[in-house]
């Protein structure tokens, strides 16, 4: 049996299964790419709910293995050489799990960087502007008299999606017919952007028919629907 001992995470969130890969999450769109990766590569893999709405991605736990305070975590027991790894920031964990399993990453080296630039596209530019988005249209920050900055990550954030249009055009998914991390890198985004965020009209989704024909078929796929639940509320 593993010994996750060094890890002090594990003092506030106790591993059951110390053998499988240890998550520590919520169900936000960066929370839910690696559970969706998880059950689309089909490692082994225990679930911990951090509770943002609760402060706990802060505590000295969570801290002590994510020192930049976000969600999500892993440690996995079984990392490089054997010895237990632990790592944060979602685009980092995916492309662990695409190298540990040799998925989800297609095999050809330009193919490798091609499909990391679009994880990254959504790091640099797609979670962070959606981010804003979802702030100045539904939360706090709709009560902010000047609009501009609303209108700013509105604008952005419709050319974002325009360049995600232009790249499904004529593809099944980002990297054509392979499915890979930079799909699941963005799907919890887009979804979030016209569901939990209520903005598909704000920055006028449905013109877009490719992205929404993408979202469609991501959605639609097992590991999605499931992945997008864990970690569980309750």
């Amino acid at each position: 049996m593993a010994d996750l001992s060094a890890f002090p995470i594990t003092t506030r969130w106790p591993a059951k299964y110390p053998d499988q890969i240890q998550l520590y999450s919520a169900t936000t769109p960066n929370g839910v790419k690696i559970s969706i990766a998880l059950e689309e590569v089909g490692l082994p893999y225990e679930p911990h709910l951090v509770n943002i709405s609760k402060d706990e991605s802060w505590t000295p736990e969570f801290l002590s293995l994510n020192p930049n305070g976000k969600i999500p975590a892993i440690i996995d027991p079984n990392g490089p050489d054997g010895k237990p790894i632990g790592l944060f920031e979602s685009g980092a964990i995916l492309l662990y799990l695409a190298d540990k399993t040799g998925l989800l990453v297609p095999a050809d080296a330009a193919r490798r960087y091609e499909t990391i630039q679009w994880v990254f596209f959504q790091m640099a530019s797609v979670g962070p502007m959606f981010g804003q988005v979802g702030f100045f249209h539904k939360f706090a920050g709709r009560e902010i008299a000047d609009k501009r900055p609303l209108e700013r990550y509105r604008d952005e954030s419709r050319r974002l999606i325009g360049v995600l249009d232009g790249r499904l055009k004529g593809r099944k998914w980002i990297m054509g017919n392979d499915y890979t991390i930079a799909d699941i890198s963005l799907l919890g985004w887009v979804r979030n952007l016209i569901g939990f965020y209520e903005a598909r009209e704000l920055v006028g989704f449905d013109d877009f028919a490719n992205v929404a024909a993408w979202l469609e078929r991501g959605l639609a796929r097992p590991a999605v629907q499931k992945g997008l639940t864990i970690p569980a509320k309750s």
